[in-house]
Order: structure tokens, then sequence, then C-alpha cells
């Protein structure tokens, strides 16, 4: 009896799994990217001393691309530490004065804990909420902070009229094709 009672809950339970494998598909459907439902607005080439750094694009949530939430996509063209990549980003801000030097310090450390070193062909994608900013290499989450002035600053770097790349500036803001 035991053993009938075991083929027979062992026969139940792999048919219901095969009825429920349709539905696990379900659950997988999520947005693939950080830029999904997103409106890819403008592109542009980041140019350090004449050598192709990165690429960007800009992803809108709405119409007006300077307001959260919406998504900035960087593609790598050379090898960078991340640390690198957090110091660039405490400098731009500083530029534009954006915070205090303890502030910036802090956020520096967050950064460099967030940001991997990147190769040739990475994405970096960072997504400003209204009230955080998220990041993600190549589709996966790597971090977050969760800081409206940062989120703010953070994304001036680009989108600020003081950028220190307004040519860039200009190209991500141009307007897509309706």
């Amino acid at each position: 009896m035991s053993s009938i009672s075991n083929s027979f809950i062992t026969r139940r339970r792999l048919l219901l799994g095969l009825a429920a494998w349709p539905l696990a598909s379900l659950a997988t459907t999520a947005p693939k990217t950080p830029t999904a439902g997103f409106r890819r607005w403008g592109s542009g080439k980041f140019r350090r001393f004449g050598f192709l750094i990165y690429e960007a694009t800009l992803w809108a949530g709405g119409d007006d691309p300077l307001r959260p939430p919406l998504a900035l996509e960087l593609t790598y063209k050379r090898n960078i530490s991340g640390r690198d990549i957090a110091d660039a980003s405490v400098q731009e801000i500083r530029n534009l004065a954006a915070a205090e030097e303890p502030r910036l310090r802090a956020w520096g450390e967050r950064m460099a804990q967030i940001f991997p070193d990147v190769r040739p062909g990475d994405r970096i994608v960072g997504v400003h909420l209204p009230d955080a900013a998220q990041f993600y290499l190549n589709d996966r989450s790597i971090g977050a902070v969760d800081d409206r002035d940062f989120a703010r600053a953070f994304f001036a770097i680009w989108l600020d009229s003081r950028t220190s790349a307004p040519d860039l500036r200009a190209a991500l803001l141009e307007r897509p094709d309706a």
C-alpha cells in the first residue's frame, strides 16, 4: 500500500509540475532591459583627447527627456576601471557645483562600490527615478543610490546646460522622429 501511494504522489507531483510549466514562462516575461518602457531619445559619442570613450543614448519615460523617469545608456569603447568611472563622475559633479565635499566623497565611495571595471562593449545603464538612481551592467542590476540629490547631480553630468560635453548633451536631447 505504501509503494502505491508513493507512486501516486510522485505521479501527481509530476503532472502538476508539467501543468504549471507554461505558467513559469509568464514569470520570466518581465522587462528584459532596464530601458523597457522608455522611449529612445537621442544618442551621441563622448571623446576625450580624441579617443572614443563611450557612446551614449538617452531614454525618456515621458515627453520631457530632462525629467525623471529617464535612462542613460553608456556603451563603453575602452577598458576603464570602476574607480576611474566613479572619480570622473565626482569631478564632473564638482564642476557643476552640485554638492559639498563631504557629500561628494560619500557619493564617490558609493559609486566606486557600484561601478565595475568595464571593457569595450560593456553597457552601463543608469535609470533616474524621482528619488533614486539605479544602475545596470549589461542588463543586470549592479546597485542603486536612494538619494534624490545624488540622482539629480549624477544625471546633470550629461543633461545640465553647463555640462563639460555640450555637443553630447545636444545630441542626447535631439528629438526623435515621431
